[in-house]
């Protein structure tokens, strides 16, 4: 029988609600959480590891990177045949993407957690873990990076988007479509996909990388000559005000890597406006352009492939497989 390490961190899914706190807190351990799945022992045996009990809004990248090591050690042992973290959903289309670029294993890694807490009418706790841990038992998983399991769907890490704030539905891949479906125990695979990964794990995130977005008539943005990179979600296409290139080509002018991405919650920015501030001015910059990943994976992407040491070129590289990209003579 397969056998799944199941990494516990917190989240919705492992809160009740404390009617003398007024709201939802984490309270749910590993072995709580686990007795509440029915079914699981003809599914796999399970490796549970209580991390800890976090909001998903409160995690850093140091713990991201973490729990990466802890995925990185698991799954590097022979006995293991995936992993499953269990998290809160605010940031999983975030850190599911961090651990979609580390050189992990080349095993099931599947990221779960759950709209409803344990108090609530509805609660999807128990029925999704069931999922994520048959997603995980399953060798077909084995090379398509990190999964995120929700609502009975699986998608890839490097799609995947929370929608909604509040529906059982929120998780779309508005680009690729979902990878596939997960019930009863048994996976459905609908695509496959190809993970793009780092060379090396991170031991820190470079930081500061701020996200600057386009809005009618903003404001000059303030870009910190201390950044160790920038993300701008520009409109549409790829076009901005002038001012935002203008600080931009500070930080490209010193090889500093500049992300250009877009508001819009699907598609991807591609040359073609000439004007100032256009796409074309952009490209003819220096600025990466990220196909497809939205401006928070292309943050994650900054930010971790800073801290692995790699060059502009190589960032250029892995946003190339997503339909980005930068131009060979900036």
């Amino acid at each position: 029988m397969p056998r799944v390490a199941v990494i516990f961190t917190g989240g919705t899914i492992s809160m009740r609600h404390e009617s003398d706190i007024g709201g939802n807190v984490p309270s749910l351990r590993g072995a709580e959480l686990l007795a509440s799945v029915p079914g699981m022992e003809a599914i796999a045996e399970i490796e549970p590891i209580d991390w800890g009990l976090v909001p998903a809004s409160h995690l850093s990248f140091e713990q991201v990177l973490e729990i990466g090591g802890i995925l990185a050690a698991q799954l590097a042992r022979p006995e293991i045949d995936g992993a499953v973290v269990v998290q809160g959903t605010d940031v999983i289309e975030e850190t599911a993407f961090a651990w979609d670029l580390l050189p992990l294993p080349t095993k099931p890694v599947v990221v779960v957690g759950a709209m409803r807490s344990a108090s609530q009418d509805g609660y999807d706790g128990p029925e999704n873990l069931r999922n994520a841990i048959a997603a995980a038992a399953d060798p077909r998983l084995a090379d398509q990076g990190v999964t995120v399991a929700m609502g009975g769907e699986l998608h890839g890490a490097d799609d995947v988007r929370k929608t909604h704030t509040h529906a059982h539905g929120t998780f779309q891949s508005p680009n690729a479509g979902r990878l596939g479906l997960v019930a009863d125990g048994r996976v459905t695979m609908l695509r496959r996909r190809r993970a793009i990964r780092l060379q090396r794990i991170p031991k820190q995130a470079a930081l500061p990388v701020p996200i600057i977005a386009v809005a009618l008539d903003p404001q000059p943005p303030q870009v910190d000559p201390a950044a160790a990179g920038l993300v701008v979600a520009a409109a549409g296409g790829g076009n901005t005000p002038p001012a935002y290139l203008d600080s931009a080509r500070r930080l490209i002018e010193r090889d500093i890597p500049v992300l250009l991405t877009t508001r819009c919650p699907s598609g991807r920015v591609t040359p073609g406006y000439a004007f100032p501030g256009g796409s074309s001015q952009w490209w003819e910059a220096g600025a990466i352009f990220s196909g497809t990943l939205d401006a928070l994976k292309s943050r994650v992407l900054v930010a971790l492939g800073g801290g692995a040491g790699a060059s502009i070129e190589e960032l250029a590289d892995i946003c190339a497989a997503f339909g980005g990209g930068r131009s060979t003579d900036p």
